[in-house]
């Protein structure tokens, strides 16, 4: 029996995420048909939303979309939200009441409910993430710690099924949940020649080595921000917290305290990743030594710093400066 498959579609979902499931499982199909000619097709995939009718996403992108019935799906795929500003994306997750509704029939139901990249916030607003592992687009990992302190965050991972819900990284990596969908449907093999087709690597593991700090979202006020600041410009130098601290003008405990709600992090731990952020930069940009880079980060045991930049990446250094250094340098 076919796996049936529900992609929901709502006024909120990006485009690109709402085609992307359709067109992985139609290629799965297709495969199938090829290797084994008048087998039935091992997906059955549809569009669905809270109501029927056409679905305007955005960007000039319609869908006509099916009612969800539960009883009707064996996998409800979560689209990502479009937005442009974190202050969007929670208006847009407050105004969905009706798929927060469908998303808790569902769960109620044993659904499989699945989710990439931002994605995960819907159902963490539904209260479906509650105590569990999940993951979201790296970017995003304050923000879910902030809106929903209850989720076991682990931003680092690409994929995390815990139950009956799958949560993935960021945009591609919707297609790792694809081939987790075709494997369920049919068999290794098939997932395995479609990763093969869609040129996905299924060995990828962690979303770690393309996490820029520069990039993530993070705390632009008060007492984070005036912490960071002052720990971007002493990184070379030997940081303690009673330092921060009395910077900062708190006490150790309120420094920790702050830290592990806007960072999800100790400030120590923060400032090894701070560290680790900026020999990711000059892997990528010079061509100093390994040696020299672990000196400007403030560390003297370079095998210390090494096995720290493979804990916090999941690559060593060579391979990083291999996979992501600027050509022509």
């Amino acid at each position: 029996m076919a796996l049936r498959v529900g992609v929901l579609v709502h006024e909120a979902s990006m485009p690109s995420a709402t085609t992307a499931p359709l067109d992985a499982l139609s290629i799965a199909n297709k495969l199938n048909h090829v290797l084994h000619p008048g087998a039935p097709a091992p997906v059955e995939v549809r569009l669905v939303g809270t109501r029927a009718g056409m679905v305007r996403v955005g960007q000039g992108v319609n869908f006509e979309v099916d009612v969800a019935r539960p009883d009707e799906l064996d996998v409800l795929v979560v689209t990502a939200l479009n937005y442009r500003t974190n202050g969007e994306l929670c208006r847009r997750l407050d105004s969905l009441v009706a798929e927060r509704n469908l998303l808790r029939r569902c769960a109620e139901a044993n659904l499989r409910i699945c989710t990439a990249c931002n994605g995960a916030f819907l159902l963490a607003e539904a209260g479906l993430l509650d105590g569990r592992r999940a993951t979201t687009s790296w970017w995003l990992a304050n923000l879910m710690r902030e809106r929903y302190p209850a989720v076991d965050l682990a931003i680092e991972e690409i994929m995390i099924e815990d139950g009956n819900i799958i949560t993935t990284g960021a945009s591609t990596a919707e297609y790792d949940l694809c081939l987790q969908l075709i494997e369920w449907a049919g068999g290794k093999t098939l997932a395995h020649n479609v990763s093969r087709l869609l040129l996905v690597d299924r060995q990828r593991q962690s979303q770690a080595p393309y996490i820029s700090m520069a990039l993530a979202d993070r705390p632009r006020q008060g007492l984070s921000e005036r912490a960071e600041k002052w720990l971007q410009k002493r990184l070379h130098e030997t940081i303690t917290v009673r330092e921060l601290a009395d910077h900062c003008r708190v006490s150790e405990r309120t420094l920790l305290r702050r830290f592990h709600q806007d960072f999800g992090a100790t400030p120590l731990e923060y400032v090894q990743k701070l560290r680790v952020e900026r020999a990711k930069a000059l892997l990528e940009t010079t061509r100093l030594s390994f040696e020299e880079i672990v000196g400007r980060c403030g560390y003297q045991d370079v095998s210390s710093f090494r096995r720290l930049f493979k804990h916090v990446v999941s690559m060593t250094p060579n391979d990083y400066r291999e996979r992501y250094r600027l050509r022509g340098r």
